[in-house]
């Protein structure tokens, strides 16, 4: 299944020379399958216990892991992507009485901070990935939950369109979290309970802390299902409502899909190597580099030759190494601070990229590449580490690749004397106004400027031209524009500085500035995983030695410090 490599595997923590990757397939699935019905995906749990990601925990009754969180990220891209004719996904469990309990408590309580953070980020990347696909790409879901549904289990069913819930008089929904183990309800759980399912306050206070949750008469008074069934209707009623979403979608009914084949990925002490984007890891300064090429050939205009390029059509190509390279340094580089982003190549063969993804948007394939390099890009946005962009001579920030400079933190763009043909250039493009909007529903651009449309439109005025550092700084697409006599010590200085102060504070205000004014379902998710829930989880109520993520299981009862502050 995955790739997992370590030199001691006898902890259910995972030391710091273990090396994970996120490869897997459906042949190497341990814990999901998926099948196919006409225009109706099921992906079904039935998760094998003895296959936790890493040992010292078993994995009863349907509770995950980030192994399994895989597995169901993997089925969804193939789903995007190799069957465009399907149009809805049923997740459903197929153990008997039991939809899927949430992240093992086990796991949880063995694990360290930092891993349970990244882990819970992840799961919740994976299921607003399910949200974006249902508003973007026409591909509808329902969860199928034909036994109890609890914790991360319920906040599946959550980020699916529809819920529906066996009414077999013990089957409920519960978010157990504040009750058993002393922690919030997973973030999204709470956000998706109020801002998505507009369940009364009142209702979901006495929800949050009923262990055994809430049965399917009430849990449809309440808001929290859509509809239930009882056990000899209960597969009529799912394949009824699956069908009634699928005539919602818009996807092709008669298309070929596109083979998503393994990444070529090499990697070595000082990184990694794809070919598309390279990773360079410096160990000693605790920063890495991250370089996205350009197209070294002429991408392909025509639609029908975009599809026949398949997996290896640059943007997606691209997007696919990046999330990768992301999630990688995520997960085995904690130490890794500051991320140095750079890109290199002809910015005409990335513009010549955006035009195709501008003409052909409508198309299916089209749209998923577009839906991934969205899904990418707001990854790096919520990634805990400093970003920097760094504009060389070389660099082609250019539309799609811009992004990068618009997500860092600071961008640092060389300013050369005028007429010297190595200077850089940044150049916008339409992509830049409506594609990739970030995770609280704005542009880059918009985002950036707060909404005023006053810089947003001499933003707008200038696409298409290659701006020099001068103009670049004068339209606010850049921090500052060092010359070459400064540059390098100006970089060097910043680079260390950064890497000087607290990590916990740097995080806390990179989470704070970067979305602005305005709030989404998604942002509150996000914020929440970076303090609350961070806070929470190393509060000596939820993982001290008498708290209750320690003492869950053993018969034990935990030992609050009453206080509340």
């Amino acid at each position: 299944m995955l790739q997992a490599v370590t030199s001691s595997q006898h902890e259910a923590v995972p030391e710091e020379k273990t090396f994970f990757t996120y490869d897997t397939h459906p042949d190497r699935y341990a814990h999901w399958s998926l099948s196919f019905d006409g225009p109706v995906a099921k992906l079904t749990l039935n998760v094998n216990e003895d296959r936790g990601f890493v040992p010292g925990y078993k994995l009863k009754l349907n509770s995950y892991d980030l192994g399994v969180d895989i597995e169901l990220a993997d089925a969804l891209q193939r789903i995007r992507f190799e069957h465009p004719e399907i149009r809805s996904v049923v997740l459903t469990s197929g153990k008997d009485r039991v939809f899927c309990s949430g992240a093992n408590i086990f796991m949880l309580g063995r694990s360290a901070h930092a891993w349970k953070v990244n882990f819970c980020k992840f799961t919740n990347e994976t299921r607003n990935g399910i949200e974006d696909s249902s508003a973007h790409s026409g591909l509808k879901f329902l969860a199928a939950c034909n036994g109890t549904t609890a914790g991360g289990g319920y906040e599946l069913a959550l980020a699916c369109d529809e819920i529906v819930l066996i009414d077999d008089r013990s089957s409920a929904v519960s978010l157990p979290e504040v009750p058993l183990l002393g922690v919030l309800p997973g973030t999204g759980g709470l956000t998706r309970l109020t801002d998505k399912r507009k369940v009364r306050r009142d209702h979901a206070d006495m929800f949050c802390t009923l262990v055994e949750g809430v049965r399917a008469p009430r849990a449809m008074e309440w808001g929290l299902i859509d509809a239930h069934a009882k056990p000899q209707q209960f597969a009529d009623t799912v394949k009824r409502r699956a069908l009634d979403l699928a005539a919602q979608s818009d996807r092709p009914a008669d298309a070929r899909g596109v083979t998503l084949t393994p990444l070529g990925r090499a990697v070595d002490s000082d990184g990694y190597r794809y070919q598309h984007v390279d990773v360079r890891i410096d160990r000693n300064a605790r920063n890495a580099t991250l370089t996205v090429r350009a197209p070294t050939n002429r991408q392909p205009d025509d639609i029908a030759a975009i599809v026949e390029a398949g997996a290896a059509w640059w943007p997606l190509a691209m997007a696919r190494e990046l999330d990768d390279a992301i999630l990688l340094l995520r997960t085995n580089e904690p130490q890794i601070g500051t991320w140095l982003l750079k890109t290199s190549g002809d910015a005409a063969q990335v513009a010549a990229a955006d035009e195709a993804l501008q003409k052909h948007q409508s198309h299916w394939f089209v749209r998923e590449t577009i839906g991934m390099l969205r899904r990418t890009l707001s990854r790096l946005d919520v990634t805990s580490r400093t970003l920097y962009a760094l504009i060389e001579p070389g660099s082609c920030f250019a539309g799609t690749l811009l992004e990068l400079c618009l997500a860092a933190d600071r961008s640092y763009m060389l300013a050369l004397p005028s007429g010297d043909a190595s200077a850089p250039r940044i150049t916008l493009s339409p992509m830049n106004f409506a594609a990739y909007p970030m995770v609280n529903g704005m542009t880059r651009i918009a985002s950036r400027f707060y909404g005023d449309p006053r810089p947003i439109e001499r933003a707008r005025s200038s696409v298409d031209r290659a701006l020099t550092a001068e103009e670049a700084l004068k339209l606010g697409l850049v921090t500052v524009a060092p010359d070459d006599l400064d540059w390098a010590d100006e970089i060097r200085i910043a680079v260390e500085e950064r890497a000087s102060l607290s990590p916990d504070a740097l995080t806390g205000m990179e989470a704070n500035l970067r979305f602005g004014v305005t709030e989404t379902m998604d942002t509150r998710i996000f914020g929440r995983l970076s303090a609350w829930q961070n806070w929470i989880f190393i509060r000596p109520n939820a993982v001290g030695e008498a708290g209750a993520l320690k003492t869950f299981g053993s018969g034990s009862k935990p030992r609050f410090d009453w206080g509340r502050v």
